[in-house]
């Protein structure tokens, strides 16, 4: 059974999305401070987290920041603010999704069980794809690890999903309409800029592969083998 750490300091907050992913058969461990949420992150191994940002004690620009140096756990950040460059930040600091309040329930439970389900598609691939190397990028698939030149390279969920994707499709443009409905399993309702911003932190992390993921203008992306 999944296990959902919901960090919310509004109390009524908590209780609704508590009670809804518990009815949808999820376990929910709770916090509503930063500090509260590291700590429990450490005591139990979570599936996914929904992390409000004006948190107390500790915000959760650190919170995130704090546990994405450790491990690409599903992340959806929670927040009253609708400055793009707050989402944009979000998204740069490693979160996978961003919702902004008010927001519905069911879509928040909808958008979390999309990242939990395409997490738990890559972590079951058969024997015979356990890997997949392309020049110098080594994707283990169990694991969820990624080997560049014999380096590890540390990615969110969102950042793995899709290089693997993009991997697995090589030589192949993938629209943008066709990476978002397979990375968030929907039509995106922010702009463009969000999947700029996780396509740029990927190639940031690649490094000199980075030219790999090329951007095909007015048709989407491509992984591309030599260069």
């Amino acid at each position: 059974m999944p296990k959902i750490l919901i960090v919310e300091d509004e109390k009524i907050l908590l209780e609704i999305l508590k009670d809804y992913f518990l009815n949808d058969g999820y376990e929910v461990v709770e916090a509503s401070d930063g500090k509260a949420a590291l700590e429990l992150f450490q005591q139990y191994e979570i599936d996914l987290i929904i992390l409000d940002i004006m948190l107390p004690e500790m915000d959760g620009w650190s919170v995130c920041r704090r546990i994405r140096k450790t491990s690409d756990v599903p992340l959806i950040m929670l927040t009253a603010r609708v400055d793009e460059d707050d989402t944009l930040l979000g998204f740069e600091l490693g979160a996978d999704d961003y919702v902004t309040k008010p927001y519905s329930p069911a879509v928040l439970l909808a958008r979390a069980k999309r990242l939990i389900e395409s997490r738990a598609r890559t972590n079951h691939m058969t024997s015979t794809n356990h890997s997949l190397i392309i020049n110098g990028i080594h994707i283990h698939f169990p694991s969820r690890s990624i080997i560049v030149d014999d380096q590890q390279v540390s990615l969110t969920h969102t950042e793995f999903e899709i290089l693997a994707y993009l991997m697995q499709n090589q030589g192949i443009v993938i629209s943008r309409e066709q990476l978002i409905m397979k990375i968030w399993g929907y039509a995106y309702a922010g702009d463009d800029r969000t999947l700029n911003t996780h396509i740029r932190n990927l190639r940031t992390k690649l490094g000199n592969k980075a030219p790999h993921i090329t951007t095909v203008v007015r048709a989407g992306y491509k992984f591309v083998d030599s260069l």
